[in-house]
C-alpha cells in the first residue's frame, strides 16, 4: 500500500513539474531571444571596431573597455544619472506619498483631484519633452513669461549648463509623481481599516495615525518604489534627450544618449556597445548594492 501510495505521490510531481515546463518554456524563449541573447551580443561587439553597418569587423580586445574607462564624457553621463537618481527619489517619493495620503484621508470627494494630478503620466515622454521644451523656451516661455510681468527678463534654462540638469530633473518628477502617488494609494489599500478605527477610537489625529501606524506600514512599499525609481532613473534616455539632446555641452548627458551618439550617430557600433555593456553592469551593481541596503534591517 505504501509503494502504491508513494507511486501515485511520484507521478503527480512529474506531471506537476512537466506542466509547469510546458508553461515556463515560452517565457523562457522569449527570454533567451529578447533578453539574454541580446546582452551576449552587446558583449560580444564590444570586442569589435564596427560602424554598425558594413560587414566587416575588426577584433580589437578589450581596445574598447580600456577607452571606456579613461573616457571622460561616459563618467560624466554616469555622474548625471546618479544625480538624476538621487533627486528623483528625494523629490517623487514624498510628494507622491503625500499626495496619496491626502487622497486618501480625503475620500471619494477629493477623485477629482485624482484624476487631475494622474493626467502626465498618461501623456508620452516623448510628448512631455516637446511640451517642456516649448514651456520653457527663453523667448515665449512660462518661466521668462512671468518674468516680464514682475520686470524681469529672459530667464534661460535649458540652454544654461549649470541649470539645464536640474530643469529637466523637474520635468521628469512631475511626470512621474502620479506613478508612486498610484503606487502608495495601492499600499493604502493593504492597511487594514480596523487598524484606523482603533486608532480612531484611541483618540489619535489623522497626523498621528499617519506617522505612528501607516508611515511604518507603507515603508516596504517605499523599498519598493525607491529601487523602482532609481532603475528608471539609470536608463533614462528619451525626455532629456527630446529636451536638450544631453547638451548644453555634456551637462545633461546620460548612459543612455551618450550610448545613442556613439552607435547610430558616430556609426561607432562597437564602442557604443561598450558604453551599452558598461551601463549594463553599473546599473547591476547600483541596484544590488541598493537592495542590499534596504534589505539589511530585514536580515538583521
Amino acid at each position: 500500500m505504501k509503494a502504491k501510495n508513494a507511486s501515485l505521490s511520484a507521478k503527480r510531481q512529474r506531471s506537476v513539474y512537466l506542466a509547469a515546463a510546458i508553461f515556463l518554456l515560452p517565457v523562457a524563449a522569449l527570454l533567451a531571444v529578447y533578453i539574454f541573447y541580446p546582452i551576449f551580443d552587446t558583449f560580444q561587439t564590444s570586442l569589435f571596431r564596427w560602424n554598425g553597418i558594413s560587414a566587416d569587423k575588426t577584433m580589437i580586445g578589450l581596445d574598447n573597455w580600456a577607452h571606456l574607462l579613461r573616457d571622460s564624457s561616459f563618467w560624466i553621463a554616469f555622474r548625471n544619472n546618479v544625480l538624476i537618481m538621487i533627486l528623483s527619489i528625494a523629490i517623487q517619493l514624498p510628494i507622491g506619498l503625500a499626495l496619496a495620503t491626502f487622497l486618501d484621508f480625503g475620500g471619494k470627494r477629493l477623485n477629482a483631484f485624482k484624476t487631475a494630478w494622474f493626467i502626465p503620466l498618461l501623456m508620452s515622454s516623448v510628448a512631455i519633452g516637446f511640451l517642456g521644451t516649448y514651456a520653457l523656451a527663453t523667448n515665449g516661455g512660462i518661466i521668462s513669461t512671468i518674468s516680464h510681468w514682475f520686470g524681469g527678463g529672459n530667464i534661460d534654462l535649458l540652454g544654461n549648463p549649470k541649470r539645464a540638469l536640474l530643469t529637466v530633473i523637474m520635468v521628469i518628477c512631475w511626470q512621474f509623481i502620479p506613478f508612486y502617488m498610484v503606487y502608495f494609494m495601492a499600499g493604502y489599500t493593504g492597511l487594514s481599516f480596523e487598524v484606523y478605527e482603533a486608532a480612531y477610537i484611541d483618540g489619535a489625529t489623522k497626523g498621528q495615525y499617519f506617522w505612528m501606524i501607516a508611515f511604518p506600514l507603507l515603508i516596504p512599499s517605499m523599498k519598493s518604489a525607491a529601487i523602482l525609481s532609481m532603475v528608471g532613473s539609470l536608463k533614462y534616455f528619451d525626455l532629456i534627450y527630446v529636451m536638450t539632446g544631453g547638451g548644453p555641452g555634456t551637462s545633461t548627458e546620460l548612459m543612455a544618449t551618450y550610448m545613442y551618439k556613439q552607435s547610430f550617430k558616430n556609426f561607432n557600433m562597437g564602442y557604443g556597445s561598450t558604453v551599452a555593456a558598461g551601463m549594463f553592469i553599473l546599473i547591476c551593481i547600483v541596484s544590488l548594492a541598493t537592495m542590499k541596503l534596504l534589505n539589511r534591517r530585514k536580515e538583521d
